[in-house]
């Protein structure tokens, strides 16, 4: 089934993506392969210490979203913006349809599927399709 909305919620290890249309959703459930990992390298090295972005990640996450039309990318910390940049420079098709990045502690299902329906309203009204 094609969805017109998703949402993505992404942290560095967990990503929940819920495509809906009006009365229906599909969630899809994306865990980052072997579980937690050192998000810190020891000091005196050179960089900044943080591993680079998981592309086998992203990549996962991006095939759950599907065919959506609209996307919208929420989720707390970096890694939203990370998977978003991401997005842009390797499934520059998907990127094309993120409508926006917003900032959601760790809600559940509901939680966020109600925040994505409102969301997607204010942005149908600004249109001028609501």
């Amino acid at each position: 089934m094609s969805y017109q909305h998703a949402v993505v919620w992404i942290d560095h290890l967990h990503a929940r993506v819920i495509d809906f249309s009006f009365d229906d959703k599909h969630v899809v459930a994306v865990e980052r392969e072997g579980g937690q990992r050192q998000v810190h390298r020891r000091s005196g090295l050179p960089g900044s210490g943080k591993p680079g972005p998981d592309h086998h990640f992203f990549d996962e996450v991006a095939t759950a979203l599907g065919d959506a039309r609209e996307i919208l990318i929420v989720g707390p910390g970096t890694a939203k913006l990370e998977f978003h940049k991401d997005l842009d420079a390797r499934h520059a098709a998907v990127g094309k349809r993120v409508l926006g990045v917003e900032s959601a502690d760790h809600p559940n299902d509901a939680d966020l599927l109600a925040f994505a329906r409102k969301y997607f309203k204010r942005v149908d009204a600004l249109r001028g399709e609501g």
